[in-house]
């Protein structure tokens, strides 16, 4: 049975959307365990347009990235969206009641992996379907930007480890309380 494991970027102030801000403080720390992230993950499960921007970019990014890369591209990834009809790149939709699907996907072999998607992160909390938060806080504070939590989202949460890169990004990891 798999688990379903986010895993995010965000700013001290939570914002999360557009993690360009995070590149001065990315490191070797940080690409070795996001290496682990995506080796330890059967398959990725995404919002709609976290897919069509990693559609769009890592196909073309796998020479500079290599093994990381080649994984990205070659493993199944679960879309949540109404609007698409085509899945490409190893894709496959989400049918009916996205929090039926997931619940049925984690009766499967293998972790999902999410990466950014607010949207579904949020839905998927609601319905408790999210067994692990790993979040990377960086140290910026942009004063404006979409949130990683909307408003409305509650959960416990208990801390199950934590740790600093070089750079002053704390990586903290969160179950459900």
């Amino acid at each position: 049975m798999g688990k379903v494991v986010a895993v995010e970027y965000v700013t001290l102030d939570g914002v999360f959307e557009e993690p360009s801000w995070s590149g001065p403080y990315f490191n070797e720390e940080l690409s070795g365990w996001q290496a682990e992230n995506l080796r330890e993950a059967g398959a990725l499960l995404l919002g709609r347009r976290t897919y069509e921007g990693f559609k769009a970019a890592w196909p073309q990014m796998e020479a500079e990235t290599g093994d990381f890369g080649a994984k990205m591209n070659a493993m199944p990834k679960h879309v949540a969206t109404t609007t698409l009809s085509t899945p490409e790149w190893n894709a496959s939709f989400l049918a009916g009641e996205p929090a039926e699907a997931v619940a049925k996907l984690k009766t499967e072999p293998g972790n999902l992996l999410i990466n950014g998607s607010a949207t579904l992160v949020n839905y998927l909390t609601r319905h408790n379907l999210i067994d692990e938060y790993r979040i990377m806080i960086f140290p910026v504070v942009q004063g404006e930007g979409r949130k990683l939590w909307d408003d409305g989202t509650k959960i416990a949460l208990s801390l199950t480890g934590s740790w600093k890169t070089a750079t002053g990004v704390q990586v903290v990891t969160y179950v459900p309380a």
